[in-house]
């Protein structure tokens, strides 16, 4: 917990982020049935890559060859497709990903990805690394990955620890995937980021102090809270 919270904290003090270079990219939440409740398939990133030692959903950058010429969210179920495969050979339909939110980082990241997320219920449990970019695998219920990362056993980024949260509200697939679109359609995360009283804090739309980039402000709260002590995720401003 106390590296990935500092890391965090250094990208934003050393502010080498740049506003206007931005890459899409795509990520897709698979999901299966157990009898003790769905399970996600979560990667490990190569520690010497970026966002390395993390445990992230499949996904990656979205390229060139990946639907051209299509819509946006098309090519990215296209990419969140082809990254499946080449990360853990696994093979996707993409009128099957189910566009459910999109994550938009601060400006003070290295590399900025604008996210397209995706969820599906598993067609084949087998998973095999390619022993690159991805050093593990595990299918994990979305409340356990939360208390692995609350014990600091596991890494993970604002975007993963919130859809891990909404995911673990569920106690089969059929109901996760019922759910995760709002009515409104997609859910649209852009970031920004402050200080609090208890550590760096990420805010999205709706959160009372989104506007002025003031955590003390008295409201709504739409925003994650990265302390010492862990993640705090709160979500009453959420529309």
């Amino acid at each position: 917990m106390g590296d990935e919270v500092k890391d965090f904290n250094q990208r934003i003090a050393g502010g080498k982020g740049d506003a206007t270079v931005i890459m899409p990219a795509a990520t897709v939440i698979l999901l299966r049935d157990t009898d003790a409740g769905p399970e996600t398939l979560m990667l490990r990133k190569n520690s010497k890559i970026a966002f390395g030692g993390m445990w992230v959903f499949p996904g990656g950058r979205v390229d060139d060859e990946d639907a051209p010429g299509a819509a946006d969210d098309d090519r990215a179920r296209a990419a969140a497709v082809r990254e499946a495969n080449e990360e853990a050979a696994l093979d996707l339909d993409a009128n099957d990903l189910l566009w459910f939110s999109h994550w938009t980082p601060p400006p003070v990241e290295i590399r900025r990805y604008s996210t397209w997320f995706f969820a599906a219920r598993a067609t084949q449990h087998d998973v095999t690394i390619d022993q690159g970019e991805i050093t593990d695998s595990q299918w994990i219920r979305p409340g356990d990955a939360i208390e692995r990362h609350r014990n600091d056993e596991i890494q993970l980024v604002p975007p993963t620890f919130v859809t891990l949260h909404y995911l673990a509200q569920h106690d089969c697939v059929d109901t996760a995937l019922g759910n995760l679109v709002p009515a409104a359609g997609p859910r649209h995360y852009v970031t920004q980021v402050t200080k609090g009283d208890e550590g760096m804090v990420v805010l999205w739309e709706g959160d009372a102090g989104y506007e002025t980039l003031d955590a003390s402000v008295a409201g709504a709260r739409h925003r994650l809270t990265m302390g010492n002590g862990g993640f705090v995720f709160e979500d009453s401003g959420v529309r």
